[in-house]
């Protein structure tokens, strides 16, 4: 069945039921050392996971590791350019849950990015991104402790789906010529715009179910929290992009507010109600105003439309949703992405969960976790209906390779993340107490260490996978 690899004798495989995992006592759990320094964070990563569950468990359960390749260590086994050999793929699909360290991107192939091309090709349309304070992290923040939010990336569309051409390419002229001379001029409110002749051409593609089957994911997390984290942001341009992410945007309302009627309110929604409940006999049109800022100096098309808005709401939800009913529902509101850079810094305690698209997620997770100690930090999911990866989220650093000096804190802790969506929660918080006992006590690795005030004398990679062992008990 596989051409260089063989599984484990012992264990079993995860299997999925309706997008969630049906996990065995002991699974078979496919890996990817990594290139670079994944040489020194896998061994302890691995490390620490085994002795959580061992710790946890005592035994009745443990993870049956298969190794798998992939990136440069993948062209050394099967051959030049082959850095994602179907082995790999095949293992991966077939035992649905993967681990992996940091991956190099190819030179000279045909694959743009390995990571990219492991979503894509196991339609992981979740890239689900953490971003938790431990207390003594190094960070340059005066209050990263505030942050505790978990960013939901759509994970497969976007302009990452990578459908461009090149400036001066035949196609890309083409297309440039169809466009201008033909689909701009027949869109009334392009106008006169026209694209440079120069130009290098890509496809912003943003799907409804795409959208949807994010912002459901997410919302289904937001079921799991606890109450006052119970929140999920719609993060998007649709101000400037209206077709793409602004339709992001109402396709996130639809859902929440048709599939999962009873278990959210919109944050619109929850200004009408509460209106009404300060002032029961409120008008119409007084909540109308009391809603949109402006309301006496609009014209009276614009006017009936918000007092619409507000009978519709009391209409279909008030039984449901008001005297205060709304106050314990999740709560789905929406940010342009712009400002939602600003207020993770400025008001971060007020958001939880963040659901957007590809390229606004990408550097709104990486933003996040410089506030609360860098990507070091950082852990890392792809996640769909029937396969999962967890991922350390960092480059692979090829200068430190082999000096057992990287902090594995990324990969530990997105293996923190593959236990809990395994359902191993006792193994899980086990891994959250020993980082958090190990960096209060200042037993951290080089990039820790040296923001530290005063500096830490710092610990070699597996010395910082020991002290988290150490404090399990």
């Amino acid at each position: 069945m596989y051409e260089k690899i063989t599984p484990p004798t012992t264990g079993s495989r995860i299997t999925f039921s309706n997008g969630e995992p049906i996990v065995p006592d002991r699974p078979i759990i496919p890996f990817i050392c990594g290139d670079g320094t994944g040489v020194d964070i896998w061994p302890a990563a691995q490390k620490v996971m085994d002795a959580a569950v061992q710790t946890a468990y005592q035994g009745k359960r443990q993870i049956s590791w298969f190794k798998v390749y992939a990136g440069d260590e993948a062209c050394e086994v099967y051959g030049t350019y082959q850095y994602l050999p179907e082995d790999t793929l095949q293992a991966i699909q077939e035992f649905g849950v993967a681990i992996k360290g940091p991956l190099t991107t190819p030179i000279g192939g045909g694959i743009r990015s390995l990571n990219v091309a492991l979503r894509q090709i196991n339609d992981l349309y979740a890239c689900v991104r953490p971003c938790r304070y431990y207390p003594g992290t190094p960070s340059p923040h005066k209050n990263p402790e505030k942050l505790d939010v978990i960013i939901y990336r759509e994970n497969t569309e976007d302009i990452y789906l990578g459908i461009e051409w090149k400036q001066g390419s035949e196609i890309g002229d083409r297309l440039i010529k169809i466009l201008n001379e033909d689909l701009i001029p027949a869109t009334p409110e392009h106008g006169k715009k026209r694209i440079p002749l120069d130009a290098g051409i890509g496809i912003k593609p943003i799907s409804k179910t795409g959208s949807q089957r994010l912002v459901r994911r997410a919302i289904k997390h937001a079921l799991r929290l606890p109450p006052n984290k119970q929140m999920v942001t719609l993060v998007h341009k649709g101000n400037i992009m209206k077709y793409t992410e602004g339709a992001f945007r109402d396709w996130g309302y639809e859902l929440a507010t048709t599939e999962f009627r009873n278990e959210c309110v919109t944050e619109r929604e929850s200004w009408i109600l509460g209106n009404k409940e300060h002032k029961p006999d409120i008008t119409t049109e007084d909540n109308a105003r009391q809603l949109e800022p402006g309301y006496d100096a609009l014209t009276a098309d614009k006017k009936a439309q918000f007092c619409q808005e507000v009978e519709v709401v009391l209409s279909q939800i008030w039984e449901t949703h008001g005297n205060g009913q709304w106050k314990k529902k999740i709560m789905v509101n929406d940010r342009i992405a712009d400002s939602i850079f600003q207020q993770i810094q400025t008001r971060p305690d007020e958001y939880s969960i963040l659901a957007t698209m590809n390229l606004n997620g990408d550097y709104l997770s990486d933003a996040a976790a410089a506030v609360v100690g860098g990507l070091g930090m950082g852990p890392g999911a792809n996640i769909g209906d029937e396969c999962a990866i967890f991922e350390a989220t960092h480059g692979t650093a090829p200068k430190h390779a082999g000096l057992d000096r990287i902090n594995p804190g990324s990969v530990i802790l997105s293996g923190v993340m593959m236990l809990e969506f395994m359902g191993w929660q006792e193994a899980a918080e086990l891994i959250k107490k020993g980082i958090g006992a190990a960096i209060a006590n200042r037993e951290v690795t080089y990039d820790l260490a040296r923001m530290m005030e005063p500096p830490a004398q710092p610990l070699k990679c597996s010395e910082f996978a020991e002290a988290i062992v150490k404090h399990f008990s």
